[in-house]
């Protein structure tokens, strides 16, 4: 039952492949179910940014899950493609995918290093496979130690310094091209978080003029009413918008291009010689890329802001060697608390074995001697509770280290201890070893 990671991100995919392969939140409930459902697949989560579609699993058979981790991508991809997905698609193998989570966690594998928003995204993921039955014992565990490296790595290294986000790369790509925002009239398409951050910079980079535009109206004007600068409309307005505007920074959840040639052409119909700057900072995109053919519209999506989250992000690099060192910690417990489940069934049977036992005898001793205080009898259980503890103390911590460091030797102890005290757990313990020894995979 090994743990893979199937994904790609923008490392292994342009944003139109991405795109391609996006899941809105609200079909995430459903992709869950389907995943499963795939027979080898045991527990399932999808973490799925602007920058990455990742599936996490624990698999029955490493070969035939992966075939369906891919058929699943196949099938829930938006439209027909002329591409082969694997071109695009990373596979990554115990220790590698638990320590690539831990990285996207603490923002080192992200496109803007160290960004805030990736841990918030981490969490959503792992919150909407809890509710949609997905996860098990391992991907719970591993989820949790996913989200408190990236709070480790917040609060004990710089790697989260400044506000710098994906929002406000955008803004700085757009200072770079304006010179300033001062006396500028931008145009928010969407109210999200990425609208969020990008209109609460905005008031500060001094932007003259500000319209706020969501599918939800009631979310334009709360934002506005929470930074107490510009106004909301509705969507049916994007046009009149647009020909008022200097720039557009956009980023909706829509499935569809919002900005298009018909209604970016008929607004610049309108101001024919001031240019009109967009970024489009949504996965899928946007805007489409035939807006840039029109006269005076210049259009960079999320890939063409590297260069100034590049430019952004010197301050962290220095925090990178921190992080790492502590997402090797996390590593290495993870791995430690993953192998010991070796000993799991083995430790749970001799246990209740000798409780049983302990039980029985109890009872048989207390019913022969009812004339016992109730303090006696307290003292009987006790005694009797602390020789099984002692007895089986050294038992239970060699065959919990042999599990961590020595799977061969562990099952060697379960199957002696088997024979001894008749537990029938070996066949079980023999189940474990094939997942246990995918974590010791490096490529």
């Amino acid at each position: 039952m090994p743990l893979v990671c199937l994904g790609l991100s923008h490392h292994t995919a342009p944003v139109d492949v991405r795109e391609r392969h996006a899941f809105p939140p609200s079909r995430m409930g459903e992709s869950l179910a389907a995943l499963r459902d795939y027979p080898t697949v045991r527990e399932a989560a999808m973490l799925a940014t602007c920058g990455r579609l990742e599936i996490y699993a624990e698999l029955e058979d490493y070969e035939s899950g992966v075939a369906q981790l891919k058929s699943f991508l196949n099938n829930f991809r938006h439209g027909s493609v002329d591409y082969p997905l694997d071109d695009y698609l990373y596979t990554l193998l115990g220790n590698q995918a638990i320590e690539h989570l831990f990285r996207v966690s603490t923002g080192l594998d992200s496109m803007l290093i160290g960004e805030a928003e990736i841990l918030g995204q981490v969490k959503d993921a792992y919150v909407q496979a809890q509710k949609a039955g997905s996860l098990g014992k391992t991907l719970h565990r591993l989820f949790r130690e996913a989200l408190n490296a990236g709070k480790a790595a917040r609060s004990q290294t710089a790697i989260g310094d400044e506000s710098t986000s994906i929002s406000t790369a955008a803004i700085e790509l757009a200072k770079a091209r304006l010179g300033t925002l001062d006396g500028k009239s931008v145009v928010v398409i969407g109210a999200g978080k990425m609208g969020r951050i990008a209109v609460k910079r905005l008031r500060s980079e001094g932007a003259s003029d500000l319209v706020v535009i969501n599918r939800t109206m009631g979310r334009a004007q709360e934002l506005i009413a929470e930074v107490g600068f510009g106004h909301a409309i509705d969507m049916p307005g994007l046009t009149e918008a647009l020909a008022a505007a200097d720039i557009a920074i956009t980023s909706t959840g829509a499935s569809h291009f919002v900005l298009d040639v018909r209604n970016v052409g008929e607004a610049m119909r309108a101001r024919p010689d001031r240019p009109l700057f967009v970024v489009d900072i949504a996965v899928p995109r946007d805007a489409d890329p035939a807006i840039a053919e029109i006269p005076n519209v210049s259009l960079v999506d999320i890939d063409g802001l590297r260069d100034v989250v590049d430019e952004k992000i010197e301050g962290r690099r220095a925090a990178i060697p921190q992080v790492e060192e502590i997402i090797a910690e996390f590593v290495e417990r993870f791995g430690h608390w993953y192998r010991s489940r070796l000993a799991v069934p083995v430790i749970a049977s001799l246990t209740q074995k000798a409780e049983a036992i302990r039980n029985a005898e109890i009872e048989r001793l207390l019913n022969r001697c009812p004339d016992l205080s109730e303090r006696e009898k307290m003292l009987i259980v006790g005694m009797s509770m602390t020789i099984v503890s002692r007895l089986l103390h050294s038992t239970v911590t060699r065959i919990r280290e042999k599990a961590v460091h020595n799977h061969a030797e562990a099952l060697s102890h379960a199957r002696v201890l088997d024979e001894l005290f008749e537990l029938n757990i070996a066949d079980a313990v023999a189940g474990l070893l094939p997942q246990l020894a995918g974590l010791d995979v490096e490529e």
